[in-house]
């Protein structure tokens, strides 16, 4: 980690340049990364320079942060608590920083570039002590002198996996003193309560080598090299060495391999713990024991065969076999032209290999590729016969499977979702017959009808109730083999009548109306009816005049437009056109608003055709007493609900002639008769 508090950048420099060595030792990187326990100090007497890779903290920009002369420790949570711990340096000069991520789930190595595993961190450039403690108040705290050395204790959660960094900062005193690591005061429990025990031991061909497997990862240096952790209860026979899996690369193993001093002969047997001779059992992390006297049995096989044992169920189609063995095959001996097999009826074997081959040239799985795909049903034997490499099959025990072994599979006809289908368009709803033909065991169907619904039958019918595109999907299985098609379908009769009426459907004595057709549809007749006794089948009428209404409430004529399309339905749009008695836009000279229904409102009268009007009233004092812009909104000679005196007063109208664009400003006066 780079501070910028330090004043001798050159030597900040120096260090840094010194510490990008590549952190190999054990524990020195998060992938073997210590395990430890709750219940022990941890005590390291040396920290080896390496390291120099940054570390993302977030909340932290005034400095680089860097996982130097780095130790990792890695641990569970069994427990939901606050995690406390404590780091002690053995010199009380030296700076320590650490950071705890949850690497649950997660790759160890994503420490360095994903922020969200950080749970809590402390890079402060005080001296001394640091850790996570009750007397902490932030779970982060960024490089520099003005940091405390103590953060707040982080809740950690059960089942949850934990790694835990720590850095020590020198870059000016030689060498690099150690620390102890001590895990105290938080509710959390990082104490692993499972007792180790063992999970299986099985034997090699040979009966020399048993390979052990454990319920957990157990420290690697509690292991005996000698094997006297160990021994097996038949005569003569002695454990002479054992082998932890993967200590070569990391402090724990859930498996080892025992080595005796004699093969073992058919029979069953038992492996039994002991106290080797480093004065122990096996031990987990936390120092729990693998029980003195703990057994496991074993059985030792005669060597015999290994036999065509099963294949993996065929899907749709197949075009390779998955053939699988109960004891390991050797790969070396399947022979790659697929020459060791061979298929009844018409089928042809391509190539063959085994599948996901050990270090040791092993697999259970053999694959047999088939010129093309089985498309139809049958039952088929698969046959082994001695290949071109002038053997079958070699088990690891160097046994060969008899040449004619057999096996037997079933295949299923392919299928086709293609379908055929009819549509009934009618004037309401659309009705589609559809139908698949069965073929090949099909006992499965699927119909989506686009967003409208779906159906499981064969066929069968189904109405719509819109109209447009409408995407038909069909899925069949017949248990094995499915398929699915689909098309679309264009439900283009809907049918909507519609007219348009210029200049609008209410009309001046003087006015032209024109009628328009604007409705949508495979039109082949219109009928207009315009309620005045005449009629027209033309798509588009000329213009027409309606007569003069006798009275001054004006006439309404209902008018209509009946469509009918290419299949024969119609559809019907009205309209009520009202025309006028008088267009003639005037301001009374008076008006009486004394609710005998005669007068009682003062208006501009007839205004149908103003546009933007405003109307406006004054009294003799120029007070506005009324406004409106909405012509038949009226005065009724009060103002907030007072009666206005009688009088003289004078009115404004402006308005846009909607015909012709004129605009007019008219001024007036009328008088309010009490």
């Amino acid at each position: 980690m780079l501070r910028i508090v330090l004043p001798a950048l050159m030597m900040i420099l120096v260090f840094c340049a010194k510490a990008q060595n590549a952190c190999t030792a054990l524990g020195q990187n998060p992938s073997t990364a210590f395990p430890v326990c709750g219940l022990d100090t941890f005590k390291q007497t040396s920290v080896p320079n390496c390291g120099g890779k940054n570390i993302p903290t977030p909340g932290c920009t005034d400095a680089l942060y860097q996982d130097l002369n780095p130790f990792w420790y890695k641990f569970t949570c069994y427990q939901t608590g606050t995690l406390g711990f404590l780091i002690i340096p053995d010199d009380k000069g030296d700076d320590y920083d650490w950071q705890l991520f949850d690497i649950t789930g997660r790759d160890p190595n994503a420490v360095y570039t994903d922020p969200s595993l950080i749970v809590a961190a402390n890079w402060s450039a005080v001296y001394g002590n640091t850790g996570a403690t009750v007397d902490g108040t932030s779970l982060v705290n960024c490089a520099g002198f003005g940091y405390p050395p103590f953060s707040s204790m982080p809740v950690i959660q059960q089942g949850h996996n934990y790694i835990l960094l720590l850095s020590h900062f020198n870059t000016i005193k030689p060498g690099q003193a150690g620390y102890s690591l001590v895990f105290t005061g938080g509710t959390a429990s990082i104490v692993d309560t499972v007792k180790p025990a063992f999970i299986s031991a099985t034997a090699n061909c040979a009966g020399e080598t048993i390979y052990l497997k454990f319920n957990k990862k157990l420290k690697c240096s509690s292991l005996a090299a000698n094997g006297s952790d160990f021994s097996v209860a038949a005569n003569n026979i002695k454990v002479i060495a054992a082998t932890g899996i993967n200590c070569s690369n990391s402090f724990d193993m859930d498996s080892a391999i025992i080595t005796l001093n004699n093969p073992l002969p058919p029979g069953n047997y038992n492996v039994i713990m002991n106290v080797g001779s480093d004065n122990n059992t096996l031990l987990d992390a936390c120092n729990n024991e693998l029980p003195k006297n703990a057994a496991i049995p074993f059985t030792i096989f005669p060597l015999a065969p290994t036999p065509m044992d099963s294949i993996t169920p065929v899907q749709c189609a197949p075009d390779v076999l998955r053939l699988v063995f109960r004891k390991r095959m050797r790969c070396s001996s399947v022979a790659a032209n697929g020459s060791d097999f061979i298929l009844s009826g018409n089928n042809i074997v391509a190539s063959a290999f085994a599948d996901s081959c050990s270090a040791d040239g092993l697999s259970n799985i053999i694959k047999v590729k088939l010129t093309k795909p089985i498309q139809t049903a049958a039952t088929i034997t698969l046959t082994l016969q001695d290949g071109t490499d002038g053997n079958t099959l070699l088990d690891e025990c160097a046994q060969e499977t008899p040449a004619g072994s057999t096996i037997n599979f079933v295949t299923a006809d392919t299928v086709s979702a293609a379908f055929n289908y009819k549509l009934d368009l009618g004037c309401l709803l659309d009705t589609l017959f559809y139908n698949h033909d069965g073929r090949n065991a099909v006992n499965t169907w699927n119909w989506r009808f686009d967003v409208n619904g779906t159906s499981n039958s064969e066929d069968s019918f189904f109405t719509f109730n819109d109209y447009g595109t409408k995407h038909i999907k069909l899925f069949v299985s017949n248990g094995v083999c499915d398929d699915s098609s689909s098309t679309d379908i264009l439900l283009d009769n809907q049918l909507i009548s519609n007219m348009h009426v210029a200049p609008s459907s209410q009309l001046c004595p003087e006015d032209a109306a024109t009628f328009a057709d604007s409705s949508t549809g495979k039109i082949v007749s219109w009928f207009w009816i315009f309620g005045d006794g005449t009629t027209s089948t033309l798509q588009n009428p000329p213009a027409k005049y309606y007569p003069a209404p006798p009275t001054k409430q004006g006439s309404v004529f209902p008018a209509a437009l009946i469509v009918k399309n290419d299949i024969g339905c119609y559809d019907t749009s009205r309209a009520a056109i009202k025309v006028f008695y008088n267009c003639y836009i005037a301001v009374p000279s008076a008006f009486t608003p004394n609710g005998d229904g005669l007068n009682d409102y003062l208006y501009p009268l007839n205004a149908y055709k103003a546009d933007n009007l405003d109307f406006k009233v004054y009294n003799r004092w120029g007070q506005l007493v009324f406004e409106t812009k909405d012509w038949t909104r009226k005065w009724d000679g009060r103002i907030n609900g007072n009666p206005q005196a009688a009088g003289t007063y004078v009115w404004m109208l402006e308005y846009t002639h909607h015909d012709t664009g004129q605009h007019f400003s008219l001024k007036g006066t009328t008088v309010l008769i009490r």
